[in-house]
């Protein structure tokens, strides 16, 4: 609260605080030194010459800038300290602001203690001129050292602003409890016992020192020379040290009501809601606040302080989720400091990795080598050694040979020279062409490439890759009909992870796991071949390089109740005519052509008709369920692919495989509507013919998945009806009650 208690321009605690027009506060000896005076004469000069008055008369056209410098009144000092004797003169002083003046370099700003930039002084400059005699009255005004707002002074100065005697009065009651305090608190480096009452508080220390101590342990020289010695401050149980105390009580308690500023005999009884100032009952009957919005003064103060505290309650709030963010920050001060000290051991552990990589593949390169230059001396060492042998054996023949020549005797000669010529000769021949060159080279045949792992080292860095985040599902676009879905999402805004793609997941529709339904970059996918009347719950996530991000909220998805379908022009017979929107079909053929209906279906109970449009010359239509890979050329129920009822004029058969059962009479002719009901839950099938059931139940122990299908030729068309509840003829009965 001290910061509050403070002049913005002295940077003390207030002294007869006043309040300006903007609301702020500023000491009285503090806006006699801040007000500005203008001559009125002056006002309607240019900007440049505004605070420079009129030159002198002995000023030639070469005279420079100080020579036309403007000139300012200033009080003495007794009048700048407050002192009597000026009058309203005394609060009108003559000062030239930065913007008066038009040369803000030559006027330099100061700040005060708290910071706020204060115009100082300027004194006038030596010999300048005075006011002519006959020049117009001065028009002061003073400039918020906060807000920087210009308000004018009328004919009263200073004393037209009112004094914030409530702030006074909590200036007082706070100094006394600081007294109170500092009288309490005691010096932390006496060696006395007791301690000395403290003196002072060095801030940047936080110590408290006595005066004596002070002297001795804190000098203000050397490296103490710029430490900010302040008064103790008070503590929590001092009066005016926070919380209610009894001085602020007391203090109240003896102050008197204030009185008008304009009349100093009555009190403020009334409060002016335009001029938003309290009135006494004399200002009314003059008429200056007559017409204004006049209130009661005390219903007006229970208003503000209920308007004060709901504020105060906004700030306190507010000021608790500063508190509230400053842990938050002080966690992530410490979540981060882990997890570098996390990520450092991460890098060390990954760095020695490779260095153990590196030092086990060198191992092996040096057992390559090593293999090498031991097969290269086998080599060399085999060379040599078959070599010598063939020199010694050629070396002696060749000394045996020289002695037989030696012989002169020709008989003995000619016995064994033939022999010995032809041994001579495969000696000689035994010395073929690179039989005395080296079988290896010197050389290794072995070239190490580390180029593209020196790249890899150099480039070794920290990918800016995080994982994907959350996508979001958009309800807006998700959708079911019949037995399909369409989900839809996307990734949060501002989001600078990049996606490679997506994975949809969709249980099984009765609560089972989540199973892939889908993976690729598109944010769109209509899934079809579900349940009907079944709930599925759907979620996606994205993923990229980095892995796998967190799944997305999860969706419920709940199929149609009942199936809405047509027939499918694209697996139907080439012979089949579609028309109404596939939903009458009629042949071109005599022989019996096969179509499908668009809907599968694997659980469930579901009904649709059949109306007879066109019945000529007594044809056999089939009715009934197929796989998708029936045989389309021929009548439906011939192969082991379809189950189907065939109908005349007169009676029905069922058939599958070819195989006919359960004639019933009863036919179809023009107008006739045909119900088909499979319950897949029984695992039957059963016909109806305008609305009665047509024999038993047709197939049982059916299982799988089946497609509406319609076998007919071109004597014959048919309207497909569907999205039709279950017959209440057929519908299951209630159990009856215990």
């Amino acid at each position: 609260m001290e910061e509050e208690l403070k002049c913005p321009v002295c940077g003390s605690l207030f002294r007869e605080p006043i309040i300006l027009p903007c609301s702020h506060n500023v000491c009285l000896p503090c806006a006699r030194t801040i007000a500005v005076q203008t001559p009125e004469s002056e006002q309607h000069l240019p900007p440049l010459l505004h605070s420079r008055g009129p030159a002198p008369p002995a000023a030639g056209p070469g005279a420079g800038p100080g020579a036309a410098a403007g000139s300012a009144a200033c009080l003495d000092s007794e009048s700048a300290a407050g002192g009597g004797g000026g009058g309203d003169h005394a609060d009108k002083l003559s000062l030239h602001s930065e913007t008066d003046s038009g040369y803000g370099s030559y006027t330099p700003s100061l700040k005060s203690p708290n910071g706020v930039r204060v115009l100082p002084l300027v004194p006038a400059p030596p010999g300048a001129a005075a006011a002519p005699r006959g020049a117009g009255p001065a028009s002061s005004s003073l400039t918020c050292p906060q807000c920087h707002r210009s308000a004018s002074l009328d004919q009263r100065g200073l004393r037209g602003f009112q004094r914030n005697r409530l702030l006074e009065a909590i200036v007082q009651r706070y100094q006394q409890g600081r007294a109170a305090a500092a009288a309490a608190a005691k010096c932390q480096l006496c060696d006395r016992s007791p301690p000395e009452p403290a003196a002072v508080l060095c801030e940047q220390c936080e110590v408290l020192y006595c005066a004596a101590c002070q002297l001795r342990c804190h000098p203000a020289r050397g490296p103490f020379a710029k430490h900010r010695l302040t008064p103790p401050p008070a503590h929590p149980g001092a009066p005016g040290g926070g919380g209610d105390g009894g001085g602020g009580k007391g203090a109240g308690g003896g102050r008197k009501l204030p009185t008008c500023a304009e009349h100093d005999l009555e009190n403020y009884s009334m409060y002016c809601v335009s001029c938003r100032s309290p009135v006494c009952y004399q200002c009314l009957e003059e008429g200056k606040h007559n017409k204004h919005d006049v209130k009661a003064l005390g219903a007006m103060w229970k208003q503000h302080k209920a308007q004060l505290s709901q504020a105060l309650n906004g700030v306190s709030d507010k000021a608790k989720e500063a508190k509230e963010f400053l842990v938050q920050l002080k966690n992530l001060l410490q979540q981060i400091q882990e997890n570098g000290l996390d990520y450092e051991a991460c890098l060390v552990a990954q760095c020695d990795a490779l260095v153990d990589a590196l030092t086990r593949q060198k191992a092996k390169l040096l057992t390559k080598v090593t293999k090498e230059r031991e097969h290269k001396l086998k080599v060399v060492w085999d060379q040599i050694n078959h070599c010598t042998l063939k020199l010694r054996q050629s070396t002696g023949l060749m000394e045996y040979c020289l002695e037989v020549i030696k012989e002169n005797d020709p008989s003995g000669f000619l016995q064994i020279s033939d022999a010995l010529i032809k041994r001579v000769q495969v000696s000689q021949e035994q010395w073929v062409k690179g039989a005395l060159e080296p079988k290896v080279s010197a050389e290794f045949d072995l070239t190490l490439d580390s180029e593209p792992l020196l790249q890899s080292i150099h480039q070794l860095d920290f990918i800016q890759m995080k994982l994907p985040p959350v996508p979001l599902l958009q309800l807006e676009k998700c959708c079911t009909r019949n037995n399909s879905v369409t989900l839809a999402w996307r990734m949060p805004p501002l989001s600078h992870n990049p996606v490679e793609g997506y994975i949809l997941e969709l249980d099984d529709g009765d609560g089972g796991q989540f199973r892939e339904v889908y993976v690729g970059k598109e944010t769109l996918c209509t899934i079809d071949g579900l349940h009907f009347n079944s709930t599925y719950n759907a979620r996606v996530k994205a993923f990229n390089s980095s892995g796998v991000g967190p799944y997305s909220k999860t969706v419920i998805l709940q199929t149609s109740d009942v199936a809405w379908f047509t027939f499918d022009p694209s697996s139907a017979h080439r012979d089949i005519v579609l028309s109404n929107d596939n939903q009458t079909a009629t042949c071109n053929s005599y022989d019996d052509r096969v179509v499908l209906g668009t809907a599968a279906f694997s659980k469930g109970v579901h009904y649709w008709e059949l109306h007879v449009d066109r019945y000529d010359n007594h044809p056999d239509p089939a009715f009934g369920i197929a796989r998708i890979n029936v045989v389309k050329d021929m009548m439906l129920g011939k192969d082991d692919k379809a189950w189907a009822m065939y109908v005349d004029n007169n009676r029905s058969w069922f058939m599958h495989c070819n195989s006919h059962t359960n004639r019933t009479e009863g036919g179809v002719s023009k107008g006739a509507t045909v119900g088909v009901l499979l319950d897949l839950n029984k695992h039957n099938l059963t016909f109806y013919i305008n609305g009665q059931q047509q024999g038993p139940p047709a197939f049982e122990n059916i299982e799988g998945v089946f497609m509406p299908a319609l076998s007919l030729n071109r004597n014959v068309q048919v309207t497909l009806h569907t999205g039709l509840e279950v017959p209440q003829s057929v519908k299951q009965p209630k159990l009856p009650n215990n």
